[in-house]
């Protein structure tokens, strides 16, 4: 399945599943969350009389995720610009539900913050609950994957040895356009790329990553019971704009996008935010 969120004609959320570019609407069901798990999601009745082409309305999949949980330096390629140690526990960190927008709404700059960066992710997002979950069994826990730009206040990540200053800012960070199940694609196989103003900036295989997908399950789920509709952020490759010589950050005007291949692509003009 390719499940994406939108609103209807009448202004109200919903949920279809993509084929080809068609949505065909999920009768009943209005959002992924802790009720929406992987078998309501495939035993809903399809609206066939409903469909219609895929546009740009589309809304973040995930409405009001109870988790998003972040990795850091989860590519070596990463762990080697920022000039730190390889981990051997993943760097976690986590967002507010109101941090993710759309595959394509804007992303503002905030005027608080004058290094505002992309960081190009694949996420995974969580469809049947669990805690504690082994390594081994934790690909029956996964509703699906998509594609995020974990946009970062380098400025205020750094002000301290935390990081949730400068990642878990309102309406900083794309997700979508949809999200595809695991019997879809090969993820192991894919590739992630990020593009500024046209110019590639980041690339990576996601063979690549330090802790596997099952390896982040099961470590997040060690301290707090994963619900569906939760999201994890798997960490970005090599390329940020910070460690850059000389520094990359993105500006009012800027156009920028991240792709997965076999997943999606999420586009976003940036805007300067007017307060």
């Amino acid at each position: 399945m390719r499940l994406t969120r939108y609103y209807d004609d009448n202004g109200n959320t919903r949920i279809g599943e993509v084929t080809d570019g068609i949505v065909t609407p999920l009768e009943g069901i209005t959002t992924i969350d802790a009720t929406t798990g992987i078998d309501r999601l495939a035993s809903a009745a399809r609206d066939e009389a409903g469909r219609f082409p895929l546009e740009e309305r589309v809304l973040a999949p995930i409405a009001d995720p109870r988790r998003v949980v972040c990795v850091g330096l989860n590519y070596l390629t990463h762990v080697d610009e920022s000039k730190r140690e390889l981990p051997t526990y993943p760097v976690l960190f986590t967002k507010f539900a109101s941090a993710l927008i759309g595959a394509h709404e804007d992303i503002l700059l905030p005027p608080e913050a004058g290094q505002v960066d992309y960081e190009g992710e694949l996420a995974v997002v969580i469809g049947r609950a669990g805690r504690r979950i082994p390594a081994k069994d934790a690909a029956s826990h996964i509703l699906g994957y998509s594609v995020a730009n974990d946009v970062t206040m380098r400025d205020y990540q750094y002000k301290t040895h935390q990081w949730l200053q400068g990642k878990a800012w309102d309406h900083s960070t794309p997700l979508g356009p949809v999200v595809v199940t695991p019997d879809e694609v090969e993820i192991a196989s894919q590739t992630l790329t990020t593009m500024l103003n046209g110019e590639v900036v980041q690339s990576s295989p996601l063979d690549l990553l330090i802790f596997s997908i099952p390896e982040l399950i099961s470590t997040v789920s060690e301290f707090t019971n994963l619900e569906p509709g939760d999201v994890i952020l798997t960490g970005t490759p090599g390329g940020v704009g910070y460690r850059r010589d000389p520094q990359l950050f993105l500006k009012d005007g800027d156009k920028i996008s991240v792709e997965v291949t076999g997943i999606g692509k999420i586009e976003n003009r940036v805007l300067a935010e007017t307060v």
